[in-house]
């Protein structure tokens, strides 16, 4: 870590109290980030409570060894939170969870670590590995993927519009020279996108879908939500805190099965009951409040569904 990374936790408040934390419960913090979440959920419960702190980023879960090491209610682990069912049972906790939080996304200390390579408005190499010690990195995929593939990414994770443009306009460029820095991808595609969104960077979109793809984030949320329900005690809560239209569409429709349960023909003369849902919905999705939204921009987006497994 370069330097120190200030970061507001989004829906601190609403997030912890959806949990309806119990003071001798269970919990999982899957996106430990700088703790925000993590230290108001170990406020909450009692000597016998018990809570795991999961991130894949090394700068996280060093912050969280340091602050955190010598707290005993705590268990710390670096890996994905697709990996969540593996380290639960490691800890013999598999159906004992009261609630599990997912605050999605990249984190402001990323966002803003030039060294990170995760945003256009700081110059510094083109990474955007959430876990710097695995996988490839941006700047490699982009010297060696073909302009179908890089058209593709943008198009499906950015829902970049131009993403053809930019893709043929990446491969030009780098037969110049290599696309090694942030601002070199940035200025690359600007050169390709015609048109401006009004308070929107030209390279925003395609930021965003190599970052996704390069971390699999999206394959890993379907990952962590498949295995929730084993993992979940009765009662137990999910609460996820999503910050773009594709990961919260994976989320709401997720959500939304489990609570429907069997699907049969609909003439069939089925009772809810029948159906056999195992979750219910809880509430209407939460947004950050304006007062929020204009001590911290980057909330403006972020939206908490709740779900709770039924008995």
């Amino acid at each position: 870590m370069t330097g120190y990374f200030p970061h507001q936790t989004v829906l601190l408040h609403e997030a912890v109290a959806a949990l309806q934390v119990q003071p001798m419960g269970t919990y999982v913090d899957g996106t430990f980030g700088r703790g925000g979440h993590s230290r108001m959920l170990l406020s909450q419960l009692g000597a016998q409570g018990r809570l795991l702190a999961v991130d894949k980023d090394p700068a996280a879960v060093a912050h969280a060894q340091a602050e955190f090491g010598q707290e005993p209610r705590i268990y710390i682990y670096k890996a994905s939170f697709a990996q969540l069912g593996e380290l639960v049972d490691r800890l013999g906790w598999r159906g004992q969870l009261n609630g599990v939080l997912l605050d999605l996304g990249v984190s402001s200390p990323q966002l803003d670590d030039p060294q990170r390579g995760f945003s256009f408005r700081h110059s510094g190499p083109l990474d955007m590995r959430m876990d710097a010690d695995n996988g490839m990195s941006a700047a490699a995929w982009l010297a060696q993927a073909s302009e179908a593939e890089i058209a593709e990414v943008i198009f499906h994770y950015g829902e970049e519009r131009y993403a053809r443009r930019i893709a043929r306009a990446i491969i030009a460029a780098r037969q110049q020279s290599p696309i090694d820095t942030t601002q070199r991808l940035a200025a690359v595609v600007a050169t390709a996108v015609p048109t401006r969104e009004r308070n929107k960077d030209p390279a925003t979109r395609s930021f965003m879908a190599i970052r996704i793809f390069i971390n699999r984030e999206l394959d890993e949320l379907r990952q962590c939500l498949a295995q929730l329900h084993d993992l979940l005690a009765p009662g137990g809560r999910v609460v996820v805190i999503s910050f773009h239209s594709l990961e919260d569409r994976i989320v709401k429709r997720f959500m939304r099965d489990m609570s429907r349960g069997e699907q049969f023909p609909l003439d069939l003369p089925i009772t809810h009951v029948q159906e056999n849902p195992k979750w219910r919905l809880v509430g209407k999705p939460i947004k950050p409040s304006d007062t929020e939204i204009h001590a911290n921009a980057r909330a403006r987006s972020a939206i908490l569904r709740v779900a709770e497994k039924l008995a």
